[in-house]
């Protein structure tokens, strides 16, 4: 097992590239939630190809700078290329073994979970930090695994001593309960859409 030093901050915002027009609209959309007190910045992006996806990560890593932790989503030999400080994977994803063994020692690295079992399995593996969800109904993926509900963030944060994010339908109206369910962090796309840097400031005064 991998004793994680990693602290995660209380939001943590994924940028879904299927959500902006072009790279620009991105970039605001980076500063809008940096200026609203984002530290951690998840790149998203299901829909390009390899090379159009490590063009616009490259752009954000310029873009943001050292402002930020940058996250890749899915992708260990792109978080590589781009310079990004971590990749998170899923459950059809290379294992965390592959992954770690490709990002090395250093870079963070964060799985996603659904269930107990696999759960117990993240526990042992050599990720930084777990994912759970999703807590509430979601939008956000085609084909969306069972809602765990805010009782499986309870049952998460009693299987795991590793940073814990909730993900899946997470709003300013329900975060509270989240946090207070055993999570240390939300993972949120869709509620920042809109007037990003206010609703970064309402999520970040919501969970103190």
């Amino acid at each position: 097992m991998r004793i994680s030093n990693i602290v995660l901050p209380r939001l943590y915002p994924i940028i879904d590239a299927a959500a902006f027009p072009d790279t620009a609209a991105l970039l605001r959309f980076a500063d809008d939630l940096l200026a609203g007190g984002a530290t951690l910045l998840q790149y998203r992006n299901k829909l390009a190809d390899a090379r159009n996806m490590l063009r616009q990560a490259k752009d954000l890593k310029t873009h943001v700078g050292g402002r930020a932790m940058l996250i890749m989503n899915d992708r260990a030999d792109l978080c590589l290329a781009a310079g990004f400080d971590g990749v998170h994977v899923g459950q059809d994803d290379l294992s965390p073994e592959a992954v770690r063994s490709i990002i090395g020692p250093e870079l963070c690295l964060g799985l996603s979970t659904h269930n107990p079992e696999q759960l117990e399995a993240a526990e042992v593996s050599p990720a930084d930090y777990i994912a759970i969800g999703p807590i509430f109904p979601t939008s956000s993926k085609q084909r969306p695994d069972p809602v765990v509900g805010l009782e499986g963030v309870r049952r998460a944060r009693h299987l795991t001593r590793k940073p814990l994010v909730a993900i899946g339908g997470i709003k300013r109206a329900n975060c509270r309960q989240v946090i207070d369910s055993g999570a240390d962090s939300v993972a949120v796309i869709s509620d920042l859409l809109t007037a990003p840097r206010k609703s970064a400031e309402e999520f970040f005064r919501l969970l103190r």
